[in-house]
C-alpha cells in the first residue's frame, strides 16, 4: 500500500478552500459573479518536490500550518447538531489578514537564513474557520490532515512533514483545537488567546501561548490607575470566562488600592441587545456620566456588541461618550467589524493594552511591496479585492462596476481601522511563533547531527520524527529575534513577555494613530516594570490635553485627612484638617502623622519644620532689660561699697559693724551678678552653677543680715546692768553664724549636686513652634529644700529684728532689718506661684526678676538711709549726734 501510495500521481484539487468557500457565497449574496476560483496560494499538496536534499540523498519539506481567523460570519454560534447553511454575513476583516501576510513574511526569512535549518524548507498550509464548533474541528483535521482528508501527516512521496500548528485566533478556537491535537501530541502555538485555562499543562500539554500572562497586565491597570489618581471608575465586563477571570483577580487588587466603581456593567448577550433597546441605550449613557474614566474587558467576539451600542449613541443619539476609556489586550478595538461602527468622537484618547511589539522595517518594506499578481499568498486576491473595491479578471474574480485591480494600489492608504502598517501585536506574535519552531527545529536538527556523529545508529532523518518529540527543544528555545529581543517560554508554557500601552487618536475621516506611551516588562529590574510617558499622551478633546480627574470627591489635599462617609465606598470620604502637631504631606492622606518632638507642623500642616530653639538671650528686649538692671544694681552696690569704704572710720559706718556690713555687701553684689547665669545659652556647667551658687550666695546674704540682727539685740542686751549676754558680744558671734548657715546651705547643695545634679534639656511640648532650652534641676526636691532653707533664714531674721524694732535707731538697723526682710520674704513668697505658672525662658526670668528685687530690696532698705546720711547729710554723721539721739532715746 505504501509503494503504490508512492508511486501514485497527485491531482491537484481547484476546490476552493473552506475560506474560499466563505467568499464566494458572500459575493454570490452581493450578486457578483464569481464562476469560479483557482486557488494559487501556499497550500502545498502532492506533487511539489523540493530540490532541498538531506544527507540520505531525499527532499526534507517541513510543515507548519497557521489556523487563520479573517474570514468571520457574523460571530454566529451554530451546533454541532444545526450544518452551517444558513444565510451568513461574511466579511473579511483585513486587519487580520495579517495573520496570512506576517506568517509567510517569517516564512520567506527563514528560508533565506543559511545559518537556519541549512538542509530543510519550511513549507505552509492554512487552514480557514467559521468561528464555531464545527468550523474549528473542520480547520483542524484539515492542517493535521495537510488539506488531503488523508491519514495524520500522510506524505505524498514522502515529501512532507507537519510539526507544528499556530493559531488561533479567539480563546474559542484556541480552546477547542488542543482536544484534538492533543491525540496526537501536535504542538499548537497560540497568538491571541487569553485563556487561562490553556496554562493548564494537565489539561494542554501540547499548549504554547506566544502571548503573556495576565497577571501583568492586571499590576499594569492598577499602576496606570494610581499614576494618574483616577480612583473612581466605570467598568464594562463581558460575562465569560475571561471576565470572570478579571473580577475575581483584578477587583480585589483595585479595592486593596482605594480604587473602587462608579459603576459596574456585565455584558450577558451582546449580540442579543438590540440597538434599538431605548434602556439599554439611556443605561449606558447614564453610567458614563459617573466617571470620566470607564475600564473594558473582553474579547472582539463579545464586545462587538458594545461597540454597536456606543456607534448608536453617538451617530444617531448625538451623545458621544467622551471619556477616557482603557482597554484590555484582549479587545483589539481598533479593528472594526462593521466598518461604518466607527466612533471617533467616543475612543479617541483611548488608552489600551495591547500584546508587545517591536519595530521590524523589514515587514514594512514587504508590504508596502506586495503585489496580488506576483504574490500567490493564502486568498489574497480576495483581501485585496475587499481593500481597494476593484475586480480580478485573472483569478474568475469579476466584480460589476468595479475597476480591475492593477497591483499598484498600496495598503499604506487605507484606513488604520481597515488595515495596520507595521507590525502589530499579534503580528509580532505570530512572526515569534515561527521563529520559535525554526529554532526548535535547528535545535533538534543539531542534537541528532551530534547523535549521528558519535555513531547512533537510531538516527533518522527530520521527516521520521515524530511531533511528539519536538516538544522537548520548543520548550526550551531562546533566542534573540531580528529586533534583538529575546524570546523563551516560562514554566508554564508562557512567552516570557510584558504588554504596550498605546495611546490611540482617532480622525473623522476613520484613520487612526497608534502612540506608544508605555510598557509593562515583568522580566524588568523592580522599579521600572512599569513605564508610562504622560507628556506623550493625547486625550480626548473633551477634556483639553488637561489631565483628567476622576475620583468620588475631590481630593484631600496635604494637611487633611479622609474619613470614609458611613454606608459609602471607600473612594468617598471627607476631609477633615489634620490635629494640632500633625501633618499629612501626601494627596489623599489615610492618617496625618505626628511630627518628630523637635520639629513642628508649618502653617498648611504640610510639612516637619524645626522648631525653633528659644532660651533667654541677651539680644532679646527682656535680657536686656534684665541684665542692664543687674548691671546697674551691681554698679550701685560698689558705689556704695566704696562710699562705705572711705567713711569706715565715721561713727555711723562703725556703730553698724563694719565687717557683717562690708561682708553683706560682697555677698549682694555677688547676688546680683549669679543672675548672669541665668541669661544666655544654658550649658552644662551653667546648669550647675545656677541654683547652688544662687542659694549659697544668698544663703550668706542672709545670715550677713541675721549676724547684724543678733549683734544688734546682743549690743544692747549687754548695756544693761549684770546682763550676762556681755560676753557674747563681738566679732565671733557674728562669724559664727554667717560660716554656720551659710555651709549648712553649702552642704544642702553638694548633696543635691552629688545625687541628682541640674543638666541642660529641650522643652519640646511647652511650645507648638519652639522647644525651649533649659535647666532641668534634677531633683524638684533639693531645689525646694535650697529655697525652703532660705526662706528659713529670713523669716527667723525677719522675727528677730521685729522684736528689736523698738530699740533706738541710732545704733540700731532692726527698723532697717525688719522692712528688708519683708520685702524679702514677700518677694519670695509671690515668687513660687508665679514660678510654677510660667513655662521655658519666661520662668527664668521670673527667678532672675525674683533674684534681683530681693537683692534691691536688702540694699535699699539697710543701705540707702545710711548712703543718705554719708552722702547727703555729713552733719549727721557725727559721735554727738549719735550720743544726743541715745540720750533722747533712754
Amino acid at each position: 500500500m505504501e509503494q503504490k501510495l508512492q508511486e501514485e500521481p497527485c491531482v491537484q484539487e481547484e476546490l476552493p478552500a473552506p475560506g474560499e468557500m466563505a467568499v464566494q457565497k458572500e459575493v454570490q449574496e452581493e450578486k457578483l459573479e464569481l464562476p469560479h476560483i483557482v486557488s494559487k496560494n501556499a497550500d502545498y499538496r502532492c506533487g511539489q518536490q523540493l530540490k532541498v536534499k538531506n544527507d540520505f540523498g531525499m527532499s526534507e519539506n517541513i510543515v507548519i500550518g497557521e489556523f487563520v481567523s479573517f474570514i468571520l460570519p457574523g460571530f454566529q454560534e451554530f451546533a454541532y447538531n444545526t450544518p452551517p447553511t444558513q444565510k451568513m454575513s461574511d466579511r473579511i476583516l483585513l486587519n487580520y489578514y495579517h495573520q496570512v501576510l506576517v506568517f509567510v513574511f517569517a516564512m520567506n526569512e527563514i528560508n533565506k537564513n543559511a545559518n537556519l535549518l541549512p538542509h530543510s524548507t519550511l513549507s505552509s498550509i492554512f487552514a480557514q474557520n467559521a468561528n464555531n464548533e464545527i468550523g474549528t474541528a473542520y480547520g483542524t483535521m484539515d492542517l493535521l490532515f495537510l488539506k488531503h482528508g488523508s491519514p495524520i501527516n500522510y506524505m505524498c512521496g514522502k515529501s512532507f512533514k507537519l510539526m507544528a500548528i499556530i493559531g488561533g485566533l479567539t480563546p474559542h478556537n484556541s480552546k477547542q483545537m488542543p482536544h484534538i491535537l492533543n491525540i496526537y501530541k501536535m504542538p499548537q502555538l497560540t497568538y491571541s488567546s487569553f485563556d487561562p485555562s490553556l496554562s493548564e499543562k494537565t489539561q494542554f500539554p501540547s499548549v504554547y501561548r506566544m502571548i503573556p500572562n495576565e497577571s501583568p497586565q492586571y499590576v499594569g491597570i492598577v499602576q496606570l490607575l494610581q499614576h494618574f489618581g483616577w480612583t473612581w471608575i466605570g467598568l464594562v465586563v463581558s460575562e465569560d470566562d475571561s471576565g470572570e477571570m478579571l473580577l475575581r483577580t483584578l477587583i480585589p487588587q483595585l479595592l486593596q488600592n482605594n480604587i473602587c466603581f462608579a459603576f459596574k456593567e456585565i455584558l450577558k448577550d451582546p449580540w442579543r441587545v438590540s440597538v434599538q433597546n431605548e434602556k439599554t441605550l439611556e443605561r449606558i449613557s447614564y453610567l458614563s456620566t459617573k466617571t470620566n474614566v470607564i475600564l473594558v474587558h473582553g474579547d472582539s467576539r463579545s464586545m462587538e456588541g458594545f461597540r454597536i451600542i456606543l456607534f448608536f449613541l453617538e451617530i444617531v443619539k448625538r451623545k458621544p461618550i467622551e471619556r477616557v476609556w482603557i482597554i484590555t489586550a484582549q479587545w483589539d478595538f481598533a479593528t472594526v467589524l462593521n466598518s461604518r461602527a466607527f466612533t471617533p468622537k467616543s475612543f479617541n484618547g483611548t488608552l489600551s493594552f495591547t500584546l508587545h511589539t517591536n519595530y521590524v522595517a523589514e515587514y514594512e518594506k514587504f508590504l508596502e511591496t506586495l503585489n496580488p499578481y506576483q504574490s500567490m499568498h493564502y486568498l489574497i486576491p480576495q483581501f485585496w479585492s475587499r481593500a481597494f473595491g476593484c475586480a480580478f479578471l485573472t483569478y474568475k474574480l469579476y466584480l460589476p462596476g468595479a475597476g480591475f485591480c492593477t497591483g499598484e494600489e498600496r495598503l499604506r492608504s487605507l484606513p488604520g481601522t481597515e488595515f495596520e502598517i507595521g507590525m502589530s501585536g499579534q503580528s509580532y506574535s505570530i512572526y515569534n511563533a515561527v521563529y520559535a519552531v525554526a529554532h526548535a527545529l535547528h535545535a533538534m536538527l543539531s542534537s541528532r547531527s551530534k547523535q549521528k556523529a558519535m555513531g547512533d545508529g537510531a538516527t533518522r532523518n527530520l521527516l521520521n520524527i515524530h511531533p511528539w518529540q519536538f516538544h522537548s527543544f520548543l520548550k526550551n528555545i531562546r533566542f534573540n529575534n531580528s529586533a534583538g529581543e529575546e524570546i523563551f517560554f516560562d514554566k508554564n508554557g508562557e512567552l516570557a513577555a510584558g504588554y504596550d500601552i498605546i495611546n490611540t487618536i482617532t480622525f473623522s475621516n476613520r484613520s487612526i494613530h497608534k502612540n506608544h506611551v508605555g510598557r509593562i516588562d515583568p522580566q524588568a529590574p523592580k522599579g521600572k516594570q512599569f513605564t508610562i510617558h504622560r507628556n506623550a499622551i493625547v486625550w480626548n478633546h473633551k477634556f483639553n490635553q488637561i489631565l483628567p480627574q476622576s475620583t468620588c470627591v475631590e481630593s484631600c489635599h496635604p494637611g487633611h485627612s479622609r474619613i470614609v462617609r458611613q454606608g459609602e465606598q471607600i473612594c468617598c470620604y471627607d476631609c477633615p484638617q489634620c490635629s494640632e502637631g500633625m501633618i499629612s504631606k501626601l494627596m489623599d492622606a489615610d492618617h496625618c502623622n505626628k511630627c518628630p518632638e523637635d520639629q513642628h507642623p508649618n502653617k498648611n500642616q504640610v510639612h516637619c519644620i524645626p522648631k525653633h530653639i528659644i532660651y533667654l538671650s541677651y539680644r532679646e528686649p527682656l535680657g536686656i532689660i534684665l541684665a542692664s538692671f543687674a548691671l546697674f544694681v551691681s554698679l550701685i552696690t560698689l558705689v556704695v561699697m566704696w562710699i562705705f569704704i572711705q567713711h569706715q572710720n565715721t561713727p555711723i559706718v562703725k556703730a553698724n559693724n563694719w565687717n557683717i556690713t562690708c561682708t553683706l555687701l560682697i555677698a549682694l553684689l555677688l547676688c546680683f551678678l549669679c543672675s548672669f547665669l541665668f541669661i544666655g545659652q544654658p550649658g552644662k556647667v551653667t546648669c550647675l552653677l545656677r541654683q547652688t551658687v544662687f542659694g549659697i550666695i544668698f544663703s550668706l546674704s542672709v545670715s550677713c543680715v541675721l549676724a547684724k540682727t543678733i549683734t544688734v539685740v546682743l549690743a544692747f542686751m549687754a548695756t544693761k546692768p549684770g546682763n550676762r549676754m556681755r560676753k557674747w558680744v563681738g566679732k565671733r558671734l557674728a562669724v559664727s553664724v554667717i560660716i554656720l548657715c551659710t555651709l549648712i546651705q553649702t552642704g544642702i547643695s553638694v548633696l543635691w549636686l552629688a545625687t541628682s545634679p541640674p543638666f541642660p534639656e529641650f522643652d519640646m511640648h511647652s511650645k507648638r513652634d519652639q522647644m525651649t532650652l533649659q535647666c532641668n534641676e534634677g531633683s524638684v526636691h533639693m531645689f525646694y529644700t535650697v529655697l525652703g532653707y532660705m526662706g528659713l533664714l529670713a523669716i527667723i531674721s525677719f522675727t528677730v529684728a521685729f522684736f528689736a524694732r523698738k530699740l533706738p535707731d541710732t545704733f540700731n538697723e532692726a527698723k532697717l532689718i525688719t522692712f528688708s526682710m519683708l520685702v524679702f520674704c514677700s518677694v519670695w513668697l509671690s515668687f513660687i506661684p508665679t514660678y510654677l505658672s510660667t513655662k521655658g525662658k519666661y520662668m527664668v526670668a521670673v527667678e532672675i526678676f525674683s533674684i534681683l528685687a530681693s537683692s534691691t530690696g536688702l540694699l535699699a532698705c539697710i543701705f540707702l538711709p545710711k548712703f543718705y546720711i554719708i552722702v547727703l547729710r555729713p552733719e549727721l554723721n557725727t559721735r554727738d549726734q549719735l550720743v544726743k539721739k541715745k540720750n533722747c532715746g533712754t
